[in-house]
């Protein structure tokens, strides 16, 4: 692998662990204060592992294409938002069709973190695009 690659991708990594961290720590405790008495379809650790791991794949297949030489990472870029937002429809699915009684609680828990996992892939990609 090229020595960039890997250290775009270790950059990357740490930054973004430590930020998820923090985010999930501090969602984990607004919810026990203000909704612990709401019983959760999904729980918050399996919202946050879906956007932890589609993130990494998408900045991880855009870093190797923007190492190998390919220039159309904004292709690639927008390719990746439209699959991750058919697989947040997937992973929303059995939610959906459950017919839940309390409807705010559960979408907050999980576009909240959606849009800034995603505030935070776009300023990572967004280096990729400068450079061209």
């Amino acid at each position: 692998m090229n020595a960039i690659f890997k250290k775009r991708e270790i950059n990357f990594l740490l930054q973004f662990l430590a930020s998820s961290t923090l985010l999930f720590g501090t969602h984990s405790y607004l919810n026990f204060h203000f909704a612990k008495d709401i019983v959760l379809f999904f729980p918050l650790w399996h919202i946050y592992l879906f956007h932890f791991i589609t993130v990494i794949i998408i900045f991880t297949v855009i870093n190797y294409r923007d190492s190998i030489g390919k220039t159309d990472v904004f292709n690639a870029f927008i390719l990746g938002m439209l699959l991750k937002m058919i697989l947040a429809m997937v992973f929303l699915l059995p939610w959906i069709l459950s017919k839940p009684e309390q409807k705010g609680v559960d979408l907050t828990n999980f576009f909240a973190p959606y849009f800034m996992f995603l505030a935070f892939e776009v300023y990572s990609v967004l280096k990729f695009l400068q450079r061209k």
